[in-house]
């Protein structure tokens, strides 16, 4: 191949993982172009997109936009997963699709994830918090605290208020009359 076409390929792999940060890296051999294009449209419908990449040019493209896989992926074949809103509906998808069908058991295997560019065992992918639910999560741990504060203070003060009122509702009791 010459230097021109590789980069070319460079060029458009580049293009396409531009600003991507969640990947799942896998090997997959002895897949017929058939299953494998099914794959890809369902996969394509949860915005996900599989590219069978050559380990040297993803090595060269990786090498210029400082992301560091591992030394895994660069074994084998790579089938490079990326897409979705996070590496957690990323992951889910990919074991979806083709972790979990038994047409492809002993044919698909996971390599690595990427993270926000960091590399993470495939299992934590999985179990990894989405952003909305990472925030639901920030957001539930301040209201926690914050409520049992504003209960306290509420508390204290409502008792004190209860306490008023009732002194205030009671009648004047008379005065005793004078001894005379």
């Amino acid at each position: 191949m010459s230097k021109q076409i590789k980069q070319l390929q460079m060029n458009q792999l580049a293009q396409a993982l531009d600003g991507v940060r969640d990947m799942v890296f896998l090997s997959a051999t002895q897949i017929d172009s058939i299953t494998e294009n099914k794959v890809r449209l369902g996969l394509r419908k949860k915005n996900v997109s599989l590219m069978m990449v050559k380990n040297s040019l993803l090595r060269r493209v990786f090498a210029e936009s400082k992301l560091d896989p591992g030394e895994s992926v660069w074994v084998g074949p790579t089938v490079v997963a990326w897409g979705g809103d996070s590496v957690k509906d990323l992951s889910k998808a990919v074991e979806a699709a083709l972790l979990k069908d038994e047409k492809f058991k002993n044919k698909v295997k996971v390599k690595a994830a990427l993270a926000e560019g960091l590399p993470i065992p495939f299992d934590r992918a999985l179990k990894m918090p989405t952003r909305k639910e990472a925030i639901g999560e920030i957001v539930a741990m301040m209201m926690g605290p914050a409520s049992s504060i504003a209960s306290a203070l509420t508390g204290a003060a409502c008792e004190v208020a209860s306490q008023i009122q009732t002194i205030a509702d009671k009648k004047p009791e008379e005065a005793p009359a004078a001894a005379g």
